[in-house]
């Protein structure tokens, strides 16, 4: 047993790409057969994740979840700040700038429009809890937006370890409301056509979120609410560092 679990520790990545491979796979049966589809495995994952990270922060001491257990060590790397700036990458260059312009200006003005309300609403209510200060509530604030865009712009404006992860807690509420909303209000907002994808993608943001909770309205809808959702969260990552934490030092101060 010590050998299989020193081979383990050895090859932790590898390890961690197996629990998080499995992790999904059970939410995926799950999803099936236990809601028909109604709550995406996606929405599923990211519950048992947070759980099973509780687990393991309450089992070891320690602060990284599971990563703080030997054996599931990689999984602090797998969820670092480089393979998340590598998936970020990727997913930026497996949009055809075209596609967007299929859209139209509705499209574009969804994506505009969706950074800066879920940024103000963000950046507002951390100032409302007391985070007051121009890069805590513009990680906060991007975080918002989407669990991706909150550590880009907290690691970028320099904010504290605690307001980035409040960051990332905030957009996967964010995540998981979508995906569990867009089924019950689709039918209300005419969310049928791709058209209506696009600028739902765009408005809403988070990439997962959209991507489940349309995936449980109708499957063919998917692409195109994705599509929009990406290039948010590229616009997200590009002005939350930059133009929209400019402009909030402006007015809050540093």
């Amino acid at each position: 047993m010590d050998r299989i679990i020193g081979v383990f520790e050895s090859n932790d990545l590898l390890v961690a790409f197996v629990v998080v491979g499995g992790l999904m796979a059970v939410s995926g049966w799950l999803s099936k057969k236990l809601t028909r589809g109604w709550l995406h495995g996606s929405a599923i994952a990211i519950i048992l994740g947070l759980a099973l990270a509780y687990w393991g922060g309450w089992v070891s001491g320690g602060e990284h979840g599971l990563a703080d257990i030997a054996v599931f060590s990689g999984l602090g790397l797998m969820g670092g700040a480089m393979l998340r700036d590598f998936a970020i990458v990727s997913t930026a260059y497996g949009v055809d700038l075209r596609e967007i312009k299929r859209a139209g200006l509705v499209g574009v003005l969804s994506i505009v429009l969706g950074v800066l309300v879920s940024f103000a609403v963000g950046a507002a209510i951390a100032a409302a809890f007391g985070y007051t200060d121009a890069a805590s509530m513009a990680t906060i604030g991007a975080g918002a937006a989407t669990y991706i865009v909150g550590p880009v712009t907290g690691t970028a404006v320099g904010a504290s370890s605690e307001v980035i992860a409040l960051s990332v807690a905030a957009g996967l509420v964010k995540s998981v409301v979508v995906m569990v909303g867009t089924p019950l209000i689709a039918p209300l907002i005419g969310l049928n056509n791709p058209k209506s994808a696009m600028a739902y993608g765009g408005l809403m943001g988070t990439t997962s979120g959209v991507a489940g909770g349309l995936a449980a309205t109708d499957k063919r809808l998917v692409p195109y609410g994705a599509m929009t959702a990406t290039f948010y969260t590229g616009v997200g990552c590009l002005l939350g560092p930059s133009l929209l934490y400019v402009v909030l030092r402006a007015l809050v101060g540093g």
